[in-house]
């Protein structure tokens, strides 16, 4: 940034927007652990107590900063076909959490969705109910989705040790283990180091949900137990 930017920035007024752009710009240059209202305040040029005109506390802002992020999401694209458009959809919220990796730690630690959340949530369950899917159905999607809607999921363990052969004592006690380790695909550019290929896994999963729940579709399935 420049002197002229810089004094321009120190000019503008502060606002609840400039507050959040200024703690996702933090969060992204530092992660989420160091940012405290004291460090944001510093990096704003003003004194903490500025920043609760805007913020009632740290848990207000984290609310504010998790809407912030999910607002860069794309709107759904139009399209006869409810499967592109929702993985459209999804991808690019997989971009956007890629973009701030501290982000997916945020949405899950808050007590309630953010409003943010809400409407994406909502405009996604729209997206289904338009593809054809029944209220019922989607009911069970949005459940069997989970944290996919907004673009990652929970690995059952870390993959991003060291990449080679098994352990001999290890793959004795658990064969089965490392017969998928050793057959895995690697990929050194993966966001999870010499681990398994986190966007194909990704993408791998979501394509066999969506073509799960279309297969549903076409069979009106439903959970009300028929007589």
């Amino acid at each position: 940034m420049t002197r002229q930017e810089a004094a321009h920035t120190q000019r503008m007024p502060l606002s609840k927007d400039r507050v959040l752009r200024a703690a996702v710009a933090l969060a992204d240059a530092t992660g989420i652990d160091a940012l405290s209202m004291r460090r944001l305040a510093q990096e704003l040029d003003v004194v903490p107590m500025a920043l609760y005109k805007h913020v009632a506390n740290k848990e207000e802002l984290l609310d504010g900063m998790a809407d912030a992020v999910v607002g860069e999401i794309d709107p759904p694209a139009a399209g006869p076909d409810w499967r592109h458009v929702v993985r459209g959809r999804i991808l690019s919220a997989r971009r956007v959490l890629l973009r701030h990796p501290w982000a997916a730690r945020v949405i899950e630690s808050r007590t309630g969705p953010t409003p943010a959340v809400l409407g994406y949530l909502d405009s996604m369950a729209g997206s289904f109910r338009a593809g054809g899917l029944s209220a019922d159905l989607t009911h069970h999607v949005m459940h069997a989705m989970g944290s996919r809607l907004l673009g990652f999921s929970q690995e059952l363990f870390d993959t991003s040790g060291p990449s080679g052969p098994p352990d001999p004592g290890l793959a004795a006690r658990y064969p089965h283990i490392a017969e998928l380790a050793a057959t895995a695909g690697h990929d050194g550019g993966s966001t999870v180091g010499g681990g398994c290929d986190d966007q194909f896994e990704f993408e791998f999963a979501l394509d066999l949900l969506l073509d799960g729940f279309e297969s549903l579709r076409r069979q009106d399935w439903t959970s009300v137990r028929k007589a």
